[in-house]
Formats: structure tokens, C-alpha cells, sequence
């Protein structure tokens, strides 16, 4: 039998100064511990510093790493372009600071390839899971995490985490479905999975916070409760639609 494939996207925006060490560690971790064919694809999206002439070289010396450049910004923008792209048997992303440990890479994977998940994502605040952020970033996540549990009556622990894999079926079924192009993705592709009633798995993770960061955590944040609320009027406007198509089959 032909083994299964995995494509690894990292989007890059600006990240020229970190780029080639990064690839270095992922490509010696994928050779020695997965069990899979796999793809390296780095997707640039809007970088101005040299990135993507750096990762167009890298392309073209190692046979296991694409490279996809786009002009405007945006990481759910950049996913969604290398995703419906992909012809492997699962995508995974995870960011290009390596924040968490590429230990929990082959546990993602394995949920979606070997026990049926549509959804695996890492989380940084199950039991088990270990982290070193401010303590300004640990308590907005955690506050935007309640809001999320709160509104949508769901067990995720941890919508924000940029560590995730997913399946082809859920590419072709939920991937059009996403909106956001920018750092909502993550929390809209989960809460659409789950409510279409997609299995996700989540899995504690360590993760360390990256010191050269350069999310806008205010901005972001309130970008995150704009699509909470988009989103949440999304669905319930389905369940409505859904809940009248019903009492007209029933009549």
C-alpha cells in the first residue's frame, strides 16, 4: 500500500531572519519521527523583508518543500490558498517560531490519518498541557476561551491554538464555509466542524511564547469577538432555517 500523505504548511510574513533555521528543524524532525510521505509548503503572504525570495531558494534545493507566495496579508488567508491546494490525505500548520513543540506533531497527525478525526488541534490549557506566556496573553486567552465555551455551548478548550490538522473531507466540507482570512480562522473552522458534528480532537501541547511576536493582541482580540458574534449569528440563523424546513415536512 501506498502511505499516507501529509502536507505541513507554515505561513511566513516577514520572516526572513528565522526562516532557514526554522525549515532546518522541521525537515530533520519529519525524517527522523513521521511515518508518512509529507510536503513542506511555505506560504508567504504579503512579506516584504526578502522572505520570499529566501524561501523560493530553499524550494528549489530541498525536493520536499514548495513554496506559494501571495501578495496580500492574512494567515487564514494563506491556509485556505495552500489547503485547497493540497492533495494529501491531511493538512497540518503550525507557525513559523515553532512556539510549540513539534513533539505533539505526530500525535496531531495520527488523530486524522489513523483514528478519524476530521479536526485535531493543540491545547494549550488542558490538563497536561504546558505553557510560558505573559501573564497579559495567558488571561485574555483564557477570557476569550470562556466567551467561546459561553456563547456556542462548546467543550473546546482552545480555539486560538496555531498548531492544527485536518482532514480532506473536512477541507471539502467546512474550508468554503470559513470567512476570516486572518487570526479568527482557527476559532471559525473549529466551531463550523463541530457544529456540522465533525469529529475534533484536541491534544495538550507545550508551548513556549515567542518573544518576537508581532500580533497586535488588542486589535486582534476585538477582531475575535467581531467574528464571535458573526459567526454565532451565522448559525443561528441555519438552526432557524433548519428548524422552519422542519415543521414544513412535518406538515
Amino acid at each position: 500500500m501506498i502511505p499516507k500523505r501529509v502536507d505541513i504548511v507554515i505561513p511566513v510574513l516577514n520572516e526572513a531572519h528565522v526562516l532557514e533555521r526554522a525549515l532546518a528543524e522541521v525537515r530533520a524532525y519529519l525524517q527522523e519521527s513521521l511515518p508518512y510521505r509529507w510536503r513542506i509548503v511555505i506560504v508567504s503572504n504579503g512579506s516584504t523583508d526578502g522572505t520570499d525570495e529566501l524561501a523560493a531558494g530553499l524550494s528549489a534545493r530541498n525536493e520536499d518543500v514548495d513554496f506559494l507566495a501571495l501578495a496580500e496579508r492574512g494567515r487564514g488567508r494563506a491556509l485556505r490558498h495552500a489547503w485547497t491546494r493540497s492533495d494529501a490525505d491531511a493538512v497540518c500548520y503550525f507557525d513559523v517560531d515553532l512556539s510549540t513543540s513539534l513533539d505533539f506533531l505526530r500525535p496531531l497527525i495520527e488523530a486524522i490519518l489513523e483514528e478519524g478525526c476530521d479536526v485535531a488541534t493543540g491545547s494549550r490549557l488542558l490538563p497536561g498541557s504546558q505553557t510560558n506566556r505573559s501573564v497579559r496573553r495567558e488571561a485574555i486567552s483564557r477570557i476569550y476561551n470562556r466567551i467561546i465555551r459561553l456563547v456556542f455551548r462548546t467543550s473546546l478548550k482552545d480555539a486560538q491554538c496555531g498548531f492544527k490538522a485536518i482532514s480532506r473531507n473536512a477541507i471539502e466540507r467546512i474550508l468554503p464555509r470559513v470567512k476570516d482570512e486572518s487570526w479568527f480562522f482557527d476559532t471559525e473552522l473549529l466551531l463550523l466542524a463541530e457544529n456540522e458534528g465533525l469529529p475534533v480532537k484536541e491534544i495538550p501541547v507545550v508551548c513556549r511564547e515567542d518573544p518576537d511576536s508581532r500580533v497586535k493582541i488588542v486589535s486582534t482580540a476585538i477582531d475575535d469577538l467581531k467574528g464571535v458574534v458573526r459567526v454565532w449569528r451565522s448559525l443561528r440563523g441555519e438552526a432557524k432555517l433548519t428548524a422552519r424546513l422542519r415543521a414544513g415536512d412535518s406538515a
